[in-house]
């Protein structure tokens, strides 16, 4: 397998639409040229989700791709989403994105052509210089842009955004790199658990979107806990004080 695409859904029967017109046309673009998976990852919606999913995308020998499906029966956050997706892919290279298209769906070949050889993971970026937000609302704005601006401190000043969903790995990524969130925090820690391992990223200046449908599932309150906690946990690494390996379990 060439290409894996994880989408985690919590509640996101109303963006399914959505997957059908403006995310599979792509997904047949890229399919013309390598193998694709898509692996869906319903996180225990309490709406139609499920079976949104499983009945416009199960059994339906026209799609361009193999599609999957994986299912908590409870939901248990982001970050296991992403964890039971990454476990079921098979991609040489693997892709989470939003269900919602708060990135572009039409976006997903550029991403993945800056996947370059020298290159081991791709984040958007909507806070590069070249990227930009549309609709956001203010509230969230601050709490990603403060996270990332102290992980340019911390990390590496060279990227710009380190809390979007929207990426692509190399499969020693995905096999090697450790993360411990269960929660909205999952991603960050993938992206600077990886950079800090040795492993090169790079950015995809895009444009951050709002969502049209349905409203945003992050607790923020807990992130913002979840974000600070972490970073001191790379704060200690950085001054040599706690192994990369032994950083605690972050809930958030």
């Amino acid at each position: 397998m060439d290409l894996s695409i994880v989408v985690p859904c919590f509640n996101e029967a109303d963006n399914v639409p959505k997957l059908q017109n403006e995310f599979f046309p792509v997904v047949a673009q890229l399919a013309k040229t390598r193998s694709v998976e898509v692996i869906f990852v319903d996180d225990g919606s309490s709406d139609n989700t499920w079976k949104a999913l499983t009945g416009a995308f199960g059994g339906d020998a026209n799609l361009p791709c193999l599609v999957r499906f994986e299912k908590h029966e409870v939901n248990r956050g982001l970050g296991a989403a992403i964890r039971t997706g990454l476990s079921a892919s098979r991609g040489e290279v693997v892709i989470t994105t939003d269900s919602d298209g708060t990135y572009k769906f039409s976006e997903l070949p550029a991403l993945l052509a800056c996947l370059k050889p020298e290159v081991d993971m791709v984040t958007a970026s909507p806070y590069h210089p070249q990227g930009g937000v549309a609709g956001v609302p203010g509230y969230r704005l601050i709490l990603s842009q403060g996270s990332s601006i102290l992980y340019r401190i911390l990390v590496s000043w060279r990227l710009h955004t380190y809390t979007a969903l929207f990426r692509a790995y190399r499969r020693s990524v995905v096999d090697n790199v450790p993360f411990k969130s269960d929660g909205f925090l999952a991603g960050t820690e993938i992206l600077v658990n990886g950079m800090l391992l040795g492993y090169k990223a790079a950015e995809y200046p895009t444009v951050l979107h709002s969502r049209v449908h349905g409203a945003s599932k992050a607790k923020i309150m807990r992130t913002i806990r979840a974000h600070l906690g972490f970073q001191f946990q790379v704060l200690r690494h950085r001054l040599g004080l706690s192994p990369l390996v032994k950083m605690r379990q972050v809930k958030g």
